[in-house]
């Protein structure tokens, strides 16, 4: 899969009410002249975005965006192991519940145009980093773009609201006042990784903060922690979305993604739910359906040198990799495990009786 030139970038992004000076944005690694989080770094000027942010939605969602969060429910939410969530719903605004851990969305993506409206409480205190603090993550909580009340309120550079964090600064400050909304519209390209986990094109990031492009294409060296430059670690293309819980009651709603490339759809599950779907399967054929850290894998019993990895296109569909073969789980006990399995391959579909728990090695 090619990944999206500049040029792409911007035409894609046309129509959006994006207004800045792309000049002065160079894409490349974090300024070598400055430290992880330095309070030294210039600080990002505080400017008036021109974007009014009241109490309505920027906008519907275009009609091929896929909808994450639209007011109603959290129904594509979850904690990060998978459990529900304890965030709520309040008058149609998703709010972070402090102590209550991240949520990530149940599908993931891979390159794609992300929409985020978030507000500050409108009675804030704190400062510095304990000012509304949170965060927008991609690749499944591994790269971050900074959520935080920068209004009149001093940090380090690279901890501001709209930072990529720990790496790169925003290039301004458009934000809004504490109670009014803020939206981020972000252009996502995720990494890409050979068979032997080596980075062969790292991650991407795009960002309009207020309708003010202030991260124009810029290239991650990692993961963005807390005064720590690690190195990529190999991982799926397509990753969930995640929020962050950093102990402050900070609003979102009207999210929204749209795909680029790849739309086949792909969810994440939790371990405890997935390990309720192993088992020896047996019909017309037999089957072992095993997992290994967070995913599914498919191989005949008691012979595991031959396996297909398996991907969720929802709770209880399931395709593999590198051919024609799907699974369906029907059936569930009172203890959420399936007693049946339907095997799909070219067009016939073979019913499977679950026999015994698969095996762990």
């Amino acid at each position: 899969m090619n990944i999206i030139s500049k040029n792409y970038i911007v035409s894609a992004l046309v129509g959006m009410t994006c207004v800045a000076a792309v000049s002065q944005l160079q894409a490349g690694q974090p300024d070598p002249r400055y430290r992880i989080h330095d309070w030294e770094r210039p600080q990002p000027e505080q400017i008036d975005p021109g974007f009014v942010g009241n109490n309505e939605r920027t906008g519907k969602a275009p009609a091929d965006a896929v909808v994450l969060f639209d007011g109603a429910n959290l129904d594509n939410w979850v904690a990060m192991d998978g459990a529900p969530t304890k965030w709520v719903v309040k008058e149609g605004v998703m709010e972070c519940v402090p102590g209550s851990g991240m949520i990530r969305s149940l599908q993931c993506f891979g390159d794609c145009q992300l929409h985020v409206e978030w507000a500050e409480p409108e009675n804030i205190s704190g400062s510095s980093q304990g000012r509304g603090n949170s965060g927008v993550f991609l690749g499944g909580g591994r790269y971050e773009i900074q959520v935080l009340d920068n209004y009149n309120n001093r940090t380090y550079a690279d901890g501001y609201a709209g930072a990529i964090y720990a790496q790169y600064p925003p290039e301004v400050n458009p934000i809004r006042k504490p109670g009014e909304w803020n939206t981020y519209d972000i252009v996502y390209i995720a990494p890409r990784f050979d068979k032997e986990g080596n980075v062969t094109s790292p991650a991407r990031i795009t960002l309009f903060f207020n309708g003010v492009l202030v991260q124009w294409d810029r290239e991650l060296t990692g993961p963005t922690n807390w005064l720590s430059r690690d190195p990529y670690q190999a991982h799926d293309y397509k990753q969930p979305i995640a929020f962050q819980d950093h102990g402050n009651p900070v609003k979102f709603r009207n999210v929204w993604v749209r795909e680029m490339g790849c739309k086949d759809k792909v969810f994440k599950y939790s371990n405890k739910y997935l390990d309720g779907l192993t088992g020896i399967y047996k019909g017309a054929q037999t089957w072992e359906i095993y997992r290994d850290g967070e995913s599914l894998y498919l191989s005949w019993p008691n012979n595991r040198s031959k396996v297909w990895k398996m991907t969720a296109e929802s709770p209880t569909h399931f395709v593999t990799e590198r051919t024609a073969f799907s699974f369906d789980f029907d059936d569930f006990n009172d203890q959420g495990i399936p007693q049946t399995v339907y095997w799909n391959m070219e067009g016939n579909h073979n019913k499977l009786t679950r026999q015994k728990p698969a095996e762990k090695k």
